[in-house]
Formats: structure tokens, sequence, C-alpha cells
């Protein structure tokens, strides 16, 4: 191209050759970079997830409880959660599904119609796991349950006094509301929240990443470098 006058041509060869050149330079970099963190972050998790409670590199950023400080919490929820219950329960019972005179305010409200439900306890007394009997709510759907009990009011005196067919004033059914989420959450995520505490979801994912997406190549050298090791102590002349 030289010899021909086309030195412009030359030029932009030589730019562009000099562009793939730092372009082949800097992914390099990036994937020796990616493939060390990697590399490291497998032999972390790795080391973790065989020795938790020795001291490793993710100690520092991944506090774990001891298994009784965690079964302590997941029986502490229970208790919460049974306690709501009874404490919705015993609303119901003793307020909403009695009918009142209207002189016994503040527990007479006008409240009528269909007597309402009572709340399942997924708890027995020992906190052991207990069958809902006939006729129970669920806590997944006593919120949709209650609402259709609830009826329009108006204020007297104060107080609010249903003026439709039903046991529970808006105010009271928000009350209860609160609560029963507050107990389906610890019900259903109370489990979830040990595991977190214990470590175990952590352990678990670990591991999962470990077997199934770490670098093939570090696993499968590793489990080679093992055998020799074992065939090592064995007497065995390694491969």
């Amino acid at each position: 191209l030289s010899i021909l006058g086309l030195e412009f041509l030359v030029n932009i060869l030589v730019v562009v050759g000099w562009i793939l050149v730092t372009g082949t330079f800097i992914l390099c970099g990036v994937f020796l970079l990616l493939h060390n963190v990697v590399g490291d972050t497998c032999v972390s998790m790795d080391e973790w997830v065989a020795h938790p409670t020795e001291h490793t590199a993710l100690d520092d950023i991944i506090p774990c409880v001891e298994p009784a400080t965690a079964n302590e919490t997941l029986t502490r929820t229970k208790e919460v959660t049974s306690q709501l219950v009874n404490l919705v329960n015993q609303v119901l019972s003793n307020v909403s599904n009695r009918n009142f005179p209207p002189a016994a305010t503040p527990f007479y409200y006008n409240q009528s119609g269909p007597l309402i439900p009572t709340l399942c306890n997924p708890f027995g007394p020992n906190l052991s796991k207990r069958t809902c009997a006939r006729g129970e709510v669920t806590l997944d759907n006593a919120t949709q349950v209650f609402r259709s009990f609830e009826c329009q009011t108006r204020t007297v005196s104060g107080t609010e006094v249903c003026t439709t067919v039903g046991r529970l004033t808006p105010r009271i059914f928000g009350q209860m509301a609160a609560g029963l989420n507050v107990s389906l959450g610890l019900y259903q995520y109370g489990p979830f929240l040990v595991q977190l505490q214990d470590c175990t979801f952590v352990r678990d994912t670990f591991s999962n990443i470990s077997q199934n997406y770490c670098p093939g190549l570090e696993r499968y050298s590793r489990e080679r470098r093992h055998r020799a090791y074992n065939k090592a102590h064995r007497g065995d002349k390694p491969a």
C-alpha cells in the first residue's frame, strides 16, 4: 500500500491494529480478574460450607447464630402467633358474637347477624402443629372471611354503632386485620427467618452454587488432587 501511495490506508490499519491489541489486553485483564474473583469466591464458599464453625474468610460478613438460639427464636415466633390468634378468638367469643343490651357500652355496638367463625390456631398448647377443627377459619383467608361480617356504622355519643347487619365495626375489623397480618407473617416466614439466622439457607445456597455454577475446571482439578492425596496415603503412586 505504501508503494502504491496509499499511506492513509496504512495509517488506518496501524490504528486499527493498536485498537485490537489494546482491546485484547483489556479483555484478557478483565477475564483474569473475574476468573480469580470467581475462583476465590468459590474456594471461600467451599471452606465456609465444609467448616462452618471454624474461622474462614466469610465469617466477618455472614454472622451466624447457634442452632439453640435460632430454635429459641422459632419458639418465640410460634408463641406470638398462638397468642395473637387466642386474642382474636377472645374478642370474637366475648364481644363480637354476643348480643349485648344497649346499656352494656362499650361492648354493645348493635352487633347482629350470623356468628363469626373462630380463628384456627396452627399450634397446640405445647406449640406442636395442630389440625384445624371443622368450621375454623385459617390464617391465610381469615381477613377475607371476617370482612364479610363488617357492618356500616354511625357515631352515637362518641361510639361507633352498626347501622346494618354485621358484628365487626370498621375499627374493630382494622385492628383484627393488623393482628392477622402479623400472625400470618410469623407463621409463614418464621421458619425461613430461622434458616437465615443459623445460616442454613445460606449454606444450602452456597452448596448449590459451588456444585452447579463454579468453574468446572477448578472443581474437577480439586477432585483429582483429592484422589491423588488419598492414593498417596494408601501407599499407591498418585496418577
